[in-house]
C-alpha cells in the first residue's frame, strides 16, 4: 500500500482513543454518504465502540438493503460523544439538523473528498484525488486494520460505484478500480448491489423520466440542456425527493450537451440546482461557487433564494459565460 498522509494516523488514534462516537452524513444522501456511514459504523461497532449514525433525511428506497436493521437514524438530543465523525459533507451547514445535536464532543472528523470541503473540524482528510468518500473509508479501515466484513463491503462498494457513475466518470482512477476489485473479494455481493441500486427503480421515477422527456429545454448550441422539478410534479408523479438522484444524467447524456442543470423547487422563492460537466474544460463548482454553493469540477450544486425564473437566468447566464471562455 502507497505512503499515507499522516492526517490517517491522527485519526485512526482519534478514533481508537474514543468509546462513544456519532457518524453523521449530508442531507439528501447519496449512494456515497449512505455506504461510507454504514461500512465506518459497522467498523467502528465491531471494534467495540458505542456507535450511532445520524442523518437528517431518510436514506433513498434503492439503498434500504444496506441498512435493513435501521442503523441509521435521526437525530436526538441529550448525547454526548467523545468523537463525531462527518463524512461526505463539505460543509458543516450539509449536516442539516444533526449540526444542532453534535455540539457535545470532544473532538471532531471530517473526512470527505469534496473541492469545495471547507475544513470545518478538529481533524480535516479532505482528498479530492479519491472519486468516493467510499474509498477513503475503506484506506481508513484497511490502515486501522479493523476487519471488512462482506456487509461492509457491500456498503463500500456501493458508495465507490454510485458516486463515480459506475466507473464511468472521468474522476475514476487506476486505484478505484483496485478497491473496488478488493471489496468484491471481500464479499461484496456485486449482482444484488446493481440490481438494487441500478435495476429496480419505482414507477414513480419512470413517470419522472417521462416529465423530464417531456420538458427539458436545451440552450447555447444545444450546450446546456435544462429542466424543472417543481413539487406538483414530485405529487403528481408520486414520486419524492428520493427519485429524482440520478435524473440529471439523462439529459447531460444527449451527444451535444456539454452541461446539465437541474431547477428544483424547494420553496417558492429558494430553489436547489444541480449541474453536471462532461467536459474537462468546463468546471461547474465553479459555478455553483458563484452562488455559494460547491462540489466538484463535474459535478456541483447550490441552493439560491429568488423568484425561480430570475434564478433560471442568473444560472443559465453563468453556464453560458463559462462555455464562451473555453472557445
Amino acid at each position: 500500500m502507497r505512503p499515507h498522509p499522516r492526517i490517517i494516523d491522527r485519526i485512526i488514534a482519534g478514533l481508537q482513543e474514543s468509546r462513544t462516537i456519532c457518524v453523521a452524513g449530508h442531507i439528501r444522501p447519496d449512494g456515497d454518504c449512505v455506504g461510507s456511514q454504514l461500512g465506518l459504523t459497522l467498523a467502528l461497532r465491531n471494534a467495540g465502540k458505542q456507535v450511532v449514525c445520524w442523518n437528517e433525511d431518510r436514506i433513498p428506497q434503492k439503498y434500504e438493503f444496506l441498512d435493513a436493521d435501521g442503523i441509521i437514524q435521526k437525530p436526538m438530543p441529550g448525547l454526548e460523544f467523545d468523537c463525531v465523525v462527518a463524512v461526505d459533507a463539505a460543509t458543516f451547514d450539509r449536516l442539516g439538523s444533526v449540526g444542532q445535536y453534535i455540539s457535545r464532543r470532544k473532538l471532531f472528523i471530517n473526512i470527505d473528498h469534496h473541492e469545495s470541503n471547507s475544513r470545518f473540524a478538529d481533524l480535516n482528510w479532505v482528498s479530492v484525488r479519491e472519486p468516493s468518500t467510499g474509498e477513503l473509508v475503506y484506506r481508513l479501515l484497511k490502515i486501522a486494520k479493523w476487519p471488512i466484513t462482506r456487509r461492509i463491503a457491500d456498503c463500500l462498494f456501493t458508495a465507490v460505484s454510485t458516486d463515480t457513475g459506475s466507473f464511468q466518470y472521468a474522476s475514476t482512477q487506476p486505484g478505484t478500480y483496485h478497491v473496488a476489485g478488493e471489496l468484491v473479494s471481500r464479499g461484496a455481493n456485486l449482482a444484488r448491489i446493481c440490481n438494487e441500486v441500478y435495476q429496480s427503480y419505482p414507477l414513480s421515477r419512470a413517470r419522472l423520466l417521462r416529465h423530464i422527456y417531456s420538458h427539458f429545454r436545451l440552450a447555447h448550441q444545444n450546450q446546456i440542456a435544462y429542466f424543472w422539478l417543481k413539487k406538483a410534479d414530485l405529487t403528481r408523479t408520486g414520486a419524492d425527493s428520493s427519485d429524482t438522484e440520478g435524473l440529471i444524467d439523462h439529459i447531460r447524456a444527449i451527444a451535444p450537451v456539454v452541461v446539465a442543470c437541474v431547477f428544483e423547487e424547494v420553496e417558492p422563492e429558494l430553489t436547489r440546482v444541480s449541474l453536471r460537466s462532461k467536459s474537462a474544460k468546463v468546471n461547474v463548482s465553479e459555478i455553483a461557487a458563484q452562488f455559494g454553493g460547491g462540489g466538484h469540477s463535474a459535478a456541483a450544486g447550490a441552493r439560491i433564494l429568488g423568484k425561480p425564473l430570475s434564478v433560471q437566468r442568473k444560472v443559465i447566464g453563468a453556464v453560458r459565460r463559462m462555455l464562451n471562455s473555453i472557445h
